[in-house]
């Protein structure tokens, strides 16, 4: 396997790892890239990027990074907060007056954004193409009973997030979410990432498939396994509702729209940068990186059934649990993606990490893929 691009050569063991990817013959493509102190360190691609293995991953491919868009939708809610058009503790419903329906009253913003507001599903089973329709998906959250308390627990809203945050940025800054972000953070910033894809665009998509044969981690099988025997159940329903939600990664609807909780389409070199600019303070002040960053919800998750721990928008290192450490350092923060790409930083080490594959793992939270290659630059590191 030819790998491309550059390191520095105290991170060859970093590019070695990320060789060593590719000796399991169902690994297709993948980009790594790592900053540290916002210099590049390492930019490697390798592999095939396409459905049939025939075109090569290029520099410029970019591949949906699922739910590693979820820190660029919570960092341009910070901004607007900062610009006073959003406050953190307000009630929802205070710029969306439909969301007060079924109790929902005096849910706050923040309570969306760490996971508290007990909505990371929809009980009434919608038709597919709802998926698409914003309008549609908006209107049966604010209708929608809370499934818990809300600020009583928490429960990962997988793909609602990419709605209810979504609307809020919508309505505060008077532009598509995906428009939001791309204006706050990306174009600033000169990143290739994107929250709804122009058609032009769509030769540079990876094709996205899941690996064979492999069933993941005890978290994993659980998740599976109620989704399976429970079609009924919160956990069933935050991934099967819409029914399209977990097939509609390589269609056109799905890269055209602007989801950001799910359907941001980068690449290594974006995910690292993102997290440069916020270890640099870029992108926020420190007091809101603050909060960005600062614990919100730990503990078992009413809906992912295994542990989790965030602040807003972003999933914080639990570097005693397997599945749930980005494999540096205890402050790291960032986020994985469905099946494998992860994007994080770890202050300690100043360190801005992005992994992008699409090849999908079955893992629930962090994929050991990427966390090899962490633990590998922290070695060298020492």
């Amino acid at each position: 396997m030819q790998i491309q691009g550059h390191f520095e050569l105290k991170f060859e063991a970093v590019r070695e790892a990320f060789a060593a990817l590719f000796e399991d013959s169902q690994e297709r493509g993948a980009a790594l890239c790592i900053q540290i102190g916002g210099e590049t360190v390492v930019d490697l691609w390798a592999g095939t990027a396409d459905k049939d293995g025939a075109e090569a991953w290029h520099s410029d491919t970019l591949a949906n990074l699922f739910s590693c868009t979820k820190p660029f939708a919570a960092v341009a809610v910070l901004q607007l907060i900062d610009e006073g058009k959003l406050h953190l503790d307000e009630p929802v419903s205070r710029l969306w007056p439909e969301f007060a329906a079924a109790g929902k009253a005096s849910i706050t913003l923040r309570q969306l954004l760490c996971h508290q507001a007990g909505l990371p599903a929809l009980r009434e089973m919608l038709p597919a193409e709802a998926l698409y329709d914003w309008a549609t998906m908006t209107g049966a959250l604010a209708a929608e009973e809370p499934w818990w308390t809300p600020g009583q627990g928490h429960g990962y809203a997988a793909i609602t997030y990419g709605w209810l945050v979504g609307e809020m940025l919508r309505r505060a800054d008077g532009r598509g979410p995906g428009e939001s972000i791309v204006a706050r953070i990306s174009r600033p910033l000169g990143l290739d990432f994107h929250v709804g894809l122009t058609d032009d665009q769509f030769h540079r998509v990876a094709h996205i498939a899941r690996g064979k044969g492999n069933g993941g981690d005890a978290a994993a099988q659980r998740l599976l396994q109620t989704t399976m025997r429970e079609p009924d159940s919160m956990t069933a329903r935050a991934f099967t509702n819409p029914p399209s939600i977990m097939t509609s990664t390589n269609k056109p609807e799905w890269r055209r729209m602007q989801q950001p909780a799910a359907n941001g389409h980068g690449n290594a070199r974006s995910l690292a940068g993102f997290y440069a600019a916020l270890l640099d303070g870029s992108l926020l002040e420190a007091e809101l990186l603050n909060e960005l960053t600062r614990q919100h919800s730990v503990g078992q998750d009413k809906t992912l059934l295994t542990s989790t721990r965030f602040g807003l928008g972003c999933m914080l290192d639990q570097s005693e649990l397997a599945n749930a450490t980005y494999g540096l350092g205890p402050k790291a923060f960032g986020h994985p993606g469905a099946g494998g790409s992860v994007g994080f930083a770890d202050p300690d080490y100043e360190v801005a990490f992005g992994f992008v594959t699409n090849t999908l793992g079955p893992y629930v939270l962090m994929d050991p893929r990427a966390q090899t290659l962490a633990r590998t630059l922290r070695e060298c590191l020492q």
